[in-house]
């Protein structure tokens, strides 16, 4: 008898803990406010969004209809952008760009982050190249893209060279700089524990970089960008960056937009892709 009072009440005390699990309808209510407000300050900012955009677009409609030749006007942007997609130029160029600034991109950050570990980890190999790091990140790119072109020559080898240049040292200094914010007492731990080399690299090191490696990599993009638009512009007329020049040199005004305003789409989907790699590589950030 006394066993199955003792079931009984273990049963019990069960159901009594499970009832206390399920949230109350205070909390449900809570939860239901804070979705509401969630939604409410979204629809917020996209209204706020639209408002300065809407703007944005009247006042260039009004300046550039006064004076088409040097500000075109969103209108004639839009009438010139369908003729280049309907002619296949827009993809074309698109296609060519994004070749050389994917391949560049991908180089440098594979590069950077494995240099940014090397240097960030060990004293001694900072020591010795980090001054060499900083002279090159800080020769300017315009000064060094005739010497690329003697090595290179004119074709693809040259631009990727120059969208590489211009991401590597974003990358490796970021990656650098969050190996020297891991946590030195954790780096401790992992000694009196008898941590391998690889494993301190794989467990504690890379997981504490990888806010700063996705920062530099936002970073990159944009110069990425750059790169690949000047390489286009003294390495070979091809890509957007070609498109611009010819539509510049016409004196085409609305036609050269046309590959601006999609380089400026590009930098935003690229950085926003960054920004939800972000979310899955470090979700603690949120």
């Amino acid at each position: 008898m006394t066993t199955i009072q003792s079931v009984v009440r273990g049963s019990a005390k069960a159901q009594g803990s499970q009832a206390s699990d399920e949230p109350t309808a205070e909390e449900r209510e809570w939860a239901q406010q804070q979705r509401q407000a969630r939604l409410r300050r979204l629809g917020l900012v996209w209204a706020l969004r639209l408002a300065v955009a809407a703007v944005l677009l009247i006042s260039w409609q009004i300046i550039g209809q006064a004076n088409p030749l040097f500000t075109s006007y969103p209108t004639a942007v839009a009438a010139a952008a369908w003729d280049q997609v309907t002619s296949a130029t827009l993809f074309t160029a698109i296609g060519q760009s994004f070749e050389i600034l994917a391949m560049g991109l991908v180089l440098g950050v594979v590069v950077g982050v494995l240099g940014g570990l090397i240097i960030g980890r060990y004293a001694l190999v900072a020591s010795s190249v980090e001054w060499i790091m900083s002279a090159l990140n800080a020769t300017p790119l315009l000064a060094i893209i005739p010497l690329v072109i003697v090595w290179f020559g004119l074709g693809v080898e040259s631009k990727v060279v120059v969208v590489f240049m211009l991401t590597v040292f974003s990358m490796l200094f970021n990656t650098a700089a969050g190996v020297h914010e891991v946590d030195q007492h954790v780096l401790d731990v992992s000694r009196a524990y008898m941590a391998s080399e690889g494993q301190v690299f794989r467990k504690i090191i890379l997981p504490s970089s990888v806010p700063f490696i996705m920062t530099g990599l936002r970073i990159s993009i944009g110069r990425a960008l750059i790169g690949t638009v000047a390489a286009e512009f003294f390495t070979g007329i091809s890509g957007l960056g070609g498109r611009i020049q010819t539509y510049g040199a016409a004196y085409q005004t609305d036609s050269m937009l046309v590959p601006v305003l999609t380089l400026m789409l590009i930098g935003v989907l690229l950085t926003g892709l960054a920004r939800w790699l972000e979310k899955i590589a470090a979700p603690w950030r949120d």
